[in-house]
Protein backbone atom coordinates (compact mmCIF):
# COMPACT_ATOMS: atom_id res chain seq x y z
CA UNK A 1 0.00 0.00 0.00
CA UNK A 2 2.96 2.71 0.07
CA UNK A 3 3.54 1.89 -3.39
CA UNK A 4 0.76 4.74 -4.12
CA UNK A 5 2.21 7.04 -1.80
CA UNK A 6 3.51 10.06 -3.23
CA UNK A 7 7.26 10.27 -3.31
CA UNK A 8 7.31 13.32 -0.26
CA UNK A 9 5.74 10.66 1.86
CA UNK A 10 7.70 8.05 0.52
CA UNK A 11 10.94 9.65 1.78
CA UNK A 12 9.44 9.57 5.48
CA UNK A 13 9.82 5.59 5.27
CA UNK A 14 12.72 5.54 3.48
CA UNK A 15 15.66 3.88 5.56
CA UNK A 16 18.82 5.52 7.27
CA UNK A 17 22.16 5.80 6.42
CA UNK A 18 24.06 3.16 9.11
CA UNK A 19 25.84 4.21 12.04
CA UNK A 20 29.24 4.43 12.18
CA UNK A 21 31.60 2.13 14.00
CA UNK A 22 32.91 3.85 16.87
CA UNK A 23 35.41 1.92 19.36
CA UNK A 24 34.08 1.19 23.31
CA UNK A 25 34.81 3.88 25.65
CA UNK A 26 37.20 3.42 28.44
CA UNK A 27 35.00 5.13 30.87
CA UNK A 28 31.38 6.74 30.65
CA UNK A 29 31.77 10.15 30.54
CA UNK A 30 30.14 11.19 33.95
CA UNK A 31 32.92 8.63 35.59
CA UNK A 32 35.62 10.61 33.77
CA UNK A 33 35.21 14.07 35.26
CA UNK A 34 34.48 12.75 38.89
CA UNK A 35 37.40 10.33 39.32
CA UNK A 36 39.87 12.67 38.21
CA UNK A 37 41.60 13.82 41.44
CA UNK A 38 40.26 10.75 42.48
CA UNK A 39 42.48 9.79 46.35
CA UNK A 40 41.91 7.17 48.74
CA UNK A 41 39.63 8.84 52.06
CA UNK A 42 42.71 10.12 54.92
CA UNK A 43 42.14 9.03 58.65
CA UNK A 44 40.90 12.17 60.99
CA UNK A 45 43.16 13.18 63.53
CA UNK A 46 41.57 12.14 66.53
CA UNK A 47 40.87 13.96 69.77
CA UNK A 48 43.58 13.06 71.56
CA UNK A 49 45.97 12.81 68.70
CA UNK A 50 45.33 16.67 68.38
CA UNK A 51 45.70 16.85 71.68
CA UNK A 52 48.70 15.21 72.02
CA UNK A 53 50.29 17.35 68.69
CA UNK A 54 49.34 20.45 70.06
CA UNK A 55 51.14 19.94 73.24
CA UNK A 56 53.97 18.56 71.62
CA UNK A 57 54.37 21.80 69.70
CA UNK A 58 54.36 23.88 72.60
CA UNK A 59 56.71 21.98 74.01
CA UNK A 60 59.14 22.60 71.05
CA UNK A 61 57.90 26.33 70.67
CA UNK A 62 58.94 26.85 74.17
CA UNK A 63 62.56 25.32 74.08
CA UNK A 64 63.11 27.51 71.35
CA UNK A 65 62.31 30.17 73.20
CA UNK A 66 64.29 29.25 76.07
CA UNK A 67 67.03 28.65 73.53
CA UNK A 68 66.92 32.09 72.52
CA UNK A 69 66.44 34.02 75.49
CA UNK A 70 69.79 32.08 76.65
CA UNK A 71 71.38 33.18 73.56
CA UNK A 72 70.54 36.72 74.56
CA UNK A 73 71.10 36.04 78.74
CA UNK A 74 74.63 37.43 79.64
CA UNK A 75 74.78 37.39 83.69
CA UNK A 76 78.07 39.53 83.59
CA UNK A 77 76.04 42.46 82.80
CA UNK A 78 72.85 41.27 84.87
CA UNK A 79 72.57 44.23 87.44
CA UNK A 80 70.42 41.80 90.04
CA UNK A 81 72.90 39.00 89.99
CA UNK A 82 74.83 40.89 92.46
CA UNK A 83 77.25 39.39 95.91
CA UNK A 84 78.45 35.78 96.30
CA UNK A 85 75.84 33.11 95.79
CA UNK A 86 78.11 31.17 98.72
CA UNK A 87 77.43 33.63 101.03
CA UNK A 88 73.81 34.35 100.27
CA UNK A 89 70.77 32.32 102.17
CA UNK A 90 67.16 32.16 100.63
CA UNK A 91 64.40 33.02 102.62
CA UNK A 92 60.88 31.69 101.56
CA UNK A 93 57.09 31.97 102.69
CA UNK A 94 58.13 34.91 104.62
CA UNK A 95 54.84 36.76 106.06
CA UNK A 96 53.64 39.89 103.55
CA UNK A 97 53.98 42.00 106.78
CA UNK A 98 57.89 41.07 107.37
CA UNK A 99 60.32 44.36 106.77
CA UNK A 100 63.97 44.12 105.38
CA UNK A 101 64.42 44.79 109.48
CA UNK A 102 62.75 42.16 111.42
CA UNK A 103 64.35 40.01 109.08
CA UNK A 104 68.12 41.65 110.04
CA UNK A 105 66.95 41.35 113.78
CA UNK A 106 66.32 37.34 113.05
CA UNK A 107 68.70 36.89 110.96
CA UNK A 108 71.76 39.08 112.77
CA UNK A 109 71.93 37.00 115.59
CA UNK A 110 73.59 33.90 113.74
CA UNK A 111 76.33 36.29 111.89
CA UNK A 112 76.85 39.72 110.21
CA UNK A 113 74.76 40.86 107.44
CA UNK A 114 76.16 42.19 104.40
CA UNK A 115 73.09 42.86 102.67
CA UNK A 116 69.25 41.80 102.92
CA UNK A 117 67.23 41.67 99.36
CA UNK A 118 63.30 41.01 99.82
CA UNK A 119 61.81 40.50 96.57
CA UNK A 120 58.90 43.13 95.74
CA UNK A 121 56.09 42.65 92.57
CA UNK A 122 57.06 45.48 89.93
CA UNK A 123 54.09 46.24 88.97
CA UNK A 124 52.29 46.48 92.61
CA UNK A 125 55.34 47.30 94.73
CA UNK A 126 54.39 44.52 98.03
CA UNK A 127 56.20 41.65 98.76
CA UNK A 128 56.48 38.44 96.64
CA UNK A 129 56.94 36.79 100.01
CA UNK A 130 60.87 35.47 99.79
CA UNK A 131 64.18 37.20 100.38
CA UNK A 132 67.84 36.93 99.74
CA UNK A 133 70.03 37.58 102.83
CA UNK A 134 74.09 38.05 101.90
CA UNK A 135 76.25 37.27 104.98
CA UNK A 136 79.94 38.94 105.36
CA UNK A 137 81.31 35.00 105.85
CA UNK A 138 80.47 31.63 104.42
CA UNK A 139 80.39 29.89 107.84
CA UNK A 140 77.95 32.90 108.87
CA UNK A 141 75.77 31.23 106.53
CA UNK A 142 76.03 27.83 107.01
CA UNK A 143 75.79 28.26 110.56
CA UNK A 144 72.05 30.49 110.16
CA UNK A 145 71.21 26.99 107.83
CA UNK A 146 72.30 24.41 110.94
CA UNK A 147 70.92 26.48 113.90
CA UNK A 148 67.78 27.64 113.07
CA UNK A 149 67.15 24.30 111.91
CA UNK A 150 68.19 22.42 115.13
CA UNK A 151 66.97 24.81 117.40
CA UNK A 152 63.46 26.18 115.52
CA UNK A 153 62.80 23.43 114.07
CA UNK A 154 62.45 25.22 110.77
CA UNK A 155 62.53 23.66 107.51
CA UNK A 156 65.02 24.91 105.30
CA UNK A 157 66.38 24.75 102.34
CA UNK A 158 69.98 25.25 101.67
CA UNK A 159 70.28 26.09 97.82
CA UNK A 160 74.39 26.08 96.28
CA UNK A 161 75.06 27.26 92.81
CA UNK A 162 77.04 25.01 90.81
CA UNK A 163 80.80 25.64 91.45
CA UNK A 164 81.30 26.71 87.48
CA UNK A 165 78.49 29.41 88.22
CA UNK A 166 80.15 31.18 91.21
CA UNK A 167 82.32 33.03 88.85
CA UNK A 168 79.76 35.81 87.34
CA UNK A 169 77.80 35.72 90.73
CA UNK A 170 81.03 37.57 92.16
Amino acid sequence: MTQFLPPNLLALFAPRDPIPYLPPLEKLPHEKHHNQGWAPPTRAETREERMERKRREKIERRQQEVESELKLWDPHNDPNAQGDAFKTLFVARVNYDTTESKLRREFEVYGPIKRIYMVYNKRSGKPRGYAFIEYEHERDMHSTFEMAFATAGLQLILVLPPPHLSVWLV
